[in-house]
């Protein structure tokens, strides 16, 4: 049985085409299927590099947002593109400072009540090593794990976010 489902994610976007608005379109669909969501966002590496990753996070929000009536079901996965399966990874204030303006936005754009309850996870090349640093941060709440999944550390993941 299906209870969770992604949507926005990088591959989704980027490999297969997946517009703003068609995973807005999933997400809705996701939701009203009684389905609790990961909503994926996140910044390629010229983006981040010209200084647009809030620019490119609202804009997929947006589409989130506006296809959204009840956000209870609704986790907000940040994956910086350009770290994703890299071996890259943003520092822990660079994760916290896109975490704040995300929940920022939330209570700005959908309500302080959704911003404060709402989820927002990282998913960049977490690692055994960079977990503890990561979950440290205040508007860091958990990870969406790919590649070190499959690793054994990943019991170190799963352990840091127990603290």
């Amino acid at each position: 049985v299906v209870s969770t489902q992604s949507t926005g994610h990088s591959e989704r976007r980027h490999v297969f085409g997946e517009t703003d608005e068609q995973i807005g379109k999933k997400t809705k669909v996701a939701l009203e299927s009684g389905l609790m969501v990961v909503a994926c966002i996140g910044e390629k590496l010229e983006e981040r590099e010209n200084g647009e990753t809030l620019d490119v996070c609202v804009k997929q929000l947006t589409a989130f947002k506006d296809n959204i009536d009840n956000w209870d079901n609704v986790v907000i996965a940040y994956e910086p593109v350009w770290a994703i399966g890299t071996g890259k990874v943003a520092t822990p204030e660079i994760a916290q400072q896109t975490h704040s303006d995300i929940r920022s936005w939330l209570g700005s754009h959908v309500s302080y009540d959704v911003a404060e309850k709402t989820r927002i996870i990282y998913g960049g090349s977490v690692n055994g090593k960079n977990c503890g640093d990561l979950a440290a941060q205040p508007d860091i709440d958990g990870f969406l794990v790919g590649g070190a999944s499959l690793k054994p550390e990943f019991i170190d993941i799963i352990n840091c976010c127990r603290k």
